[in-house]
């Protein structure tokens, strides 16, 4: 055999190298490398380097050692992922493990533990893990039990899986509105609580919850620290807008969010009877009941002559007491976007007369706002961009 190779010309040896090294190394391969991100590009391009610079074996080995560097790296530095929520109940530190977590790890998951600020609320999610390194569930052991209490860090575990003898999911706090957690917020606080929870919203990074354990806790009572009035439209979840959790707030949900006695009613209990610290009306940007609002009043026509629906007319009557037939002149043959504006602004007047029709026909809600016991705000939802004005 050695002698049938050495008959092959150099030239031809040569050139079949050529071709193959076009087709590991061709420029489409190199941009789609590029692409990748550095993290691909880097190890492949000392690779190529290597072998062009020493021989092709040395080169190999050369880009595995590099891969290998490049990999412990990015598992050393994604092996924890930490974010500080802001619960109802207070601050919570969460540090979500990573599906593999090796003794690699135990230096940047001991650092973090060790500088958790005193008092601090440390709850540790291992759902998404498969597999945690024994020096690490030896570590996480040593801190809840011993570490944690000294430094007067209170730790939950969550997901850990029945395997780890050593630790099961022992969840320690309240993740949800309780009677104390109530009683101690007042009503600017609570309404921060609801613009922390919108900008979690707006960044589509809401808070990690059970909600089935959240269920279960406040099956035996309620303690919300808001109450919400709403339009029934389904492009307005109260619930995620401001990513609220199970017996969070009461929410009341009406078409074009009006107000009369029975809806008045509900308010009254939520605020009155069940400590709710915080009374929002919350109206929307292409708000349905309100463009048919508009739009009945132009044409002079009822809502039953209209829709053919018995109950909407006293709706739709409350609605038309915003509006503003001195700016309506020729609404017809109004484009289409300033049709739009006026009825968003509609919208908006309609969610300050409904905030002073509440004021004038609850004496206990009227006092609770002058006592500054409660807080009343009016809002609007925009359904384009998703935030609340």
């Amino acid at each position: 055999m050695p002698r049938w190779l050495n008959q092959i010309p150099l030239c031809v040896l040569a050139a079949v190298l050529i071709v193959t090294g076009y087709k590991l190394a061709s420029p489409k391969v190199i941009g789609q490398m590029w692409r990748a991100g550095k993290y691909q590009f880097l190890p492949f391009a000392i690779t190529v380097v290597a072998i062009v610079l020493t021989n092709l074996l040395t080169g190999i080995l050369i880009g595995l050692g590099i891969s290998l560097l490049f990999i412990l790296r990015s598992n050393y530095r994604r092996s924890i992922h930490q974010v500080m929520e802001k619960h109802v109940h207070g601050d919570v530190l969460r540090l979500e493990l990573a599906p593999q977590v090796s003794f690699f790890n135990r230096a940047a998951l001991q650092k973090i533990l060790m500088e958790a600020p005193r008092g601090t609320k440390v709850q540790i999610d291992a759902r998404n893990s498969d597999f945690i390194d024994p020096d690490i569930l030896d570590l996480l052991t040593d801190f809840k039990e011993v570490t944690s209490k000294a430094h007067k860090v209170e730790v939950s575990l969550l997901g850990f899986k029945k395997k780890y003898e050593k630790l099961q999911e022992d969840l320690t706090f309240v993740d949800y509105s309780s009677r104390e957690v109530q009683q101690s917020l007042k009503p600017a606080e609570v309404l921060q609580i609801m613009k922390d929870g919108h900008e979690r919203y707006l960044m589509g990074k809401p808070l990690v919850r059970d909600l089935r354990r959240q269920a279960g806790a406040t099956a035996t009572g309620q303690f919300p620290i808001a109450a919400v009035l709403g339009c029934i439209d389904s492009r307005a979840p109260v619930e995620h807008i401001f990513d609220l959790g199970v017996g969070d707030a009461f929410v009341a949900r009406i078409a074009g969010n009006v107000a009369r006695d029975k809806m008045i009613g509900s308010l009254e209990f939520a605020c009155g009877v069940a400590g709710a610290k915080l009374l929002l009306i919350l109206g929307h940007t292409s708000c349905g009941a309100v463009k048919a609002s508009v739009e009945l009043k132009v044409a002079g026509k009822s809502a039953v002559e209209a829709t053919g629906c018995d109950h909407l007319d006293e709706l739709v009557g409350i609605i038309q007491g915003s509006i503003d037939l001195s700016q309506m002149k020729d609404f017809s043959n109004w484009a289409e976007d300033k049709k739009k504006a006026f009825v968003d602004d509609v919208a908006r007047k309609n969610v300050l007369n409904t905030m002073i029709y509440i004021r004038e026909n609850s004496g206990i809600l009227d006092r609770l706002i002058r006592e500054n016991k409660i807080m009343m705000v009016g809002a609007i939802y925009d359904v384009n961009t998703g935030k609340v004005k």
